[in-house]
């Protein structure tokens, strides 16, 4: 989806690009039938980095685990060489272990009574440097700065005489000794003991020590060392929903319930509140903040949305306190059809930017939209993720389910979007012109199987149900032919697009995978 006219009708006039087809990747962390899932393990954030090069995952133990991709470093240079001298480029991103690190440990607000967990909300990295990686992670209260960089590990060499070169018969000649009485030390002092017993362990020949090797500090080896740079600390009331870096490199902002504050990188002791929604009456409190991120190239604007469903465009240059938003995107709710959960399921749960800051993709609980930051009358898309579970809604809503917050995401070219729903599958949909793209895929090795589920079988988490194409997502893949519904114990809420590559990483509890088209 380009932002310039010319490349729209260019786009139009060849048509819709063809679907995906999605192969799986790779697994990290995958479970075994029957294996226990530990709840500090299951992964709570995944985010790759500008180049794609790096991802990096955080989980509900406070722990942020880094990948690097490996199959352009095989053939060294980076792919735009690769593709100048014909080579063939690997088939698909492939990605491996890098570092972990412990970012968060548990802690508690003696002020408040109340315990402050460790797991990461978010994670963002930042600008590289002196080939040392930078990124910020952040837990509901608490933001870190974080450097990773490799570091050799120094050691120091055997120590100094060489024991073939030193006198087999030992103590030195008994002549030397008696011509000097009184020996004087380097610097000015007298020994009273015997010269001999300098050395008490070395023996020295008559003539010294030819070949005298001082200790000597080798590096040899080197190791992956993550240090905290800077922790920003209480500066939120509420928890800490996002966190998002500016195209300025110099300043990021964090955002809770109810005030978005911008950080200063450099300065971790103070930050500038620009949106703050609190009432002067909390009971007169109607909307709380979800999700707030900047636009990826203009440092003067950001986005945020809100529990009823409405996404805010404001622009730093207009004053200090930006309660006025420039710009307001909501879609009129339809007359008649408000129910109890009306405002539940408007709540958006994320917001993202295209690559190109043009469009924005929001995720409710049941829709995924499009909107365009030029237009804001309505979506330009919107695309039926939870259509089918609209009579469940009273269920949802006494298991809590309806509250989850699943996340989105665009592709690089901004051709595509995708989220997660339940029983561990993501959709993929095509957001071209006149695209009908809609794809439905498992968080398993198998990812695009269509296989229906027999009664008999109990159900995995991470290959529970069956998987189909649908039409825009709008017929109803509630139940499958035997009528089992889905399971909503496992959910897909974390996911993320490769910036230049049709490549998806996601998150199944604590397993890990890719796929690639």
């Amino acid at each position: 989806m380009s932002s310039g006219d010319g490349g729209e009708v260019a786009s139009a006039a060849a048509g819709p690009p063809t679907p995906l087809e999605w192969k799986f990747s790779q697994v990290f962390g995958e479970r075994t039938a029957g294996e226990e899932v530990q709840e500090v393990d299951i992964i709570s954030a995944i985010e790759f980095d500008k180049t794609g090069d790096h991802l990096a995952t955080g989980d509900r133990g406070g722990r942020v685990v880094l990948f690097e991709r490996t199959d352009t470093k095989e053939h060294g240079g980076s792919r735009r060489d690769l593709e100048r001298m014909d080579y063939p480029v690997s088939r698909h991103p492939e990605f491996r272990y890098k570092t972990e690190f412990q970012s968060h440990e548990p802690e508690f607000d003696y002020l408040k009574s109340l315990e402050i967990e460790e797991k990461i909300n978010k994670i963002r990295w930042c600008q590289m440097a002196n080939g040392a990686l930078f990124l910020l992670s952040t837990n509901d209260k608490t933001i870190k700065f974080w450097k990773v960089q490799e570091k050799k590990i120094k050691k120091v060499a055997d120590i100094n005489v060489d024991p073939s070169k030193a006198a087999a018969t030992g103590g030195i000649a008994s002549s030397s000794v008696s011509s000097s009485p009184k020996p004087y030390l380097a610097n000015g002092g007298c020994s009273d003991r015997p010269y001999s017993s300098l050395s008490n362990e070395l023996s020295f020949p008559p003539g010294g020590i030819p070949s005298l090797r001082l200790p000597v500090v080798t590096s040899s080896e080197t190791s992956l060392v993550a240090r905290c740079r800077r922790v920003y600390a209480h500066a939120h009331d509420y928890h800490i929903n996002s966190i998002s870096n500016n195209s300025d490199g110099e300043t990021f902002i964090s955002a809770d319930d109810l005030r978005i504050n911008l950080w200063n990188l450099e300065i971790s002791n103070q930050s500038f509140n620009i949106v703050d929604v609190k009432p002067a009456n909390m009971e007169d409190l109607t909307e709380v903040i979800t999700s707030a991120e900047f636009h990826p190239t203009h440092c003067n604007m950001l986005a945020y949305s809100s529990s009823k469903g409405s996404i805010r465009l404001i622009d730093l240059r207009q004053s200090a306190l930006c309660d006025s938003h420039s710009k307001l995107f909501e879609e009129q709710e339809a007359p008649g059809s408000r129910s109890f959960f009306t405002e539940i399921i408007a709540s958006i749960s994320d917001v993202k930017f295209a690559r190109d800051g043009r469009y924005l993709l929001s995720r409710d609980y049941m829709t995924l939209k499009l909107w365009d930051i030029n237009m804001d009358s309505g979506p330009v898309a919107t695309f039926q993720v939870h259509e089918y579970l609209r009579p469940k809604l009273c269920d949802l809503y006494e298991n809590d389910s309806i509250f989850d917050k699943f996340e989105c995401c665009l592709s690089g070219d901004g051709l595509r979007v995708a989220t997660g729903s339940y029983s561990n599958l993501f959709r993929v949909f095509g957001c071209a012109a006149g695209s009908t793209e809609a794809t439905t895929l498992e968080a398993s090795k198998n990812p695009m199987r269509r296989q229906v589920q027999t009664p008999s079988r109990p159900s995995r988490s991470l290959s529970s149900s069956i998987t189909r194409v649908v039409r825009r997502g709008g017929e109803s893949p509630g139940a499958d032919a035997n009528g089992n519904s889905f399971d909503f114990t496992t959910k897909l809420l974390h996911l993320a697009w490769h910036p230049s590559e049709n490549s998806i990483a996601c998150a199944a509890a604590n397993s890990l995978y890719m796929y690639y088209a």
